[in-house]
């Protein structure tokens, strides 16, 4: 069972207000968690997930935080830490895509994921780690099977999610033998119905769909619940882990 603890302590998601960060949220919310959500430019989609989020029972609060800023990083921590701390996890799920095959990649569409996603990734690791170094608590990175494996024509997409596996695994070392408490583990989803799946042409998406042995593309709840189990208690003795939750693709 899940330990209930809202208005005790929080957990920050970064772009949490849509797709896979947003079904976080509200899954940390059903769970008792307070949420801190750190979103760039999308306004209305952030307050549409505070209110979700409320409306589940928890407290929550948006910042606008463009996480490859790492001025905007650390004030938005040293605002969630002083307003409404503890924090107790931390989801680094913040990321784009900007696809093209090797030979047509821009340096700008290559430096652009590699900002977000990797860059960005590090920025919220040191704050997270900075915020729960005396209390504990667990952080948890947003991969890919991406980073797992091959994808032609995300190069960028996949050297930035494999990094984010290869932080993970010595973020979990570093902290276990300093003695923080602090557990570091990454989600790695397949096929999951967000944004950038829908806009797949049917065809495509079909072909993708094919090679899953489940037949099927994720619902974001079903990551979201995946993820939810890690920052909470019930995952005590898990760090440095890598959980695949896509329909068996890399097994």
């Amino acid at each position: 069972m899940t330990e209930k603890i809202v208005g005790r302590a929080t957990v920050v998601v970064t772009g949490g207000s849509r797709g896979i960060g947003r079904a976080c949220c509200l899954s940390l919310a059903q769970a008792g968690w307070n949420v801190a959500i750190l979103y760039r430019n999308q306004d209305e989609a952030a307050r549409e997930t505070v209110q979700a989020v409320e409306a589940a029972g928890a407290r929550g609060w948006a910042f606008q935080t463009d996480v490859t800023d790492e001025a905007q990083v650390r004030r938005a921590f040293r605002a969630i830490a002083q307003d409404h701390g503890p924090v107790a996890g931390v989801v680094a799920n913040a990321g784009i895509t900007r696809d093209a095959m090797a030979p047509m990649m821009s340096l700008a569409s290559w430096s652009d994921v590699i900002a977000t996603n990797l860059t960005g990734i590090f920025l919220v690791c040191r704050e997270a780690i900075k915020a729960m170094r005396k209390t504990g608590g667990s952080l948890v990175l947003m991969s890919s099977v991406a980073g797992l494996k091959g994808s032609p024509g995300q190069v960028n997409y996949s050297a930035s999610k494999g990094g984010v596996v290869a932080i993970t695994r010595t973020l979990a070392l570093e902290v276990a033998r300093a003695k923080m408490n602090i557990r570091v583990n990454a989600v790695a989803p397949g096929f999951t119905e967000t944004d950038m799946v829908k806009a797949m042409p049917p065809g495509v998406l079909d072909q993708f769909v094919a090679n899953v042995p489940m037949h099927r593309v994720a619902d974001p709840a079903e990551i979201a619940s995946v993820v939810t189990f890690l920052i909470g208690p019930g995952s005590s003795y898990i760090t440095g882990q890598v959980i695949a939750v896509d329909g068996g693709l890399t097994a």
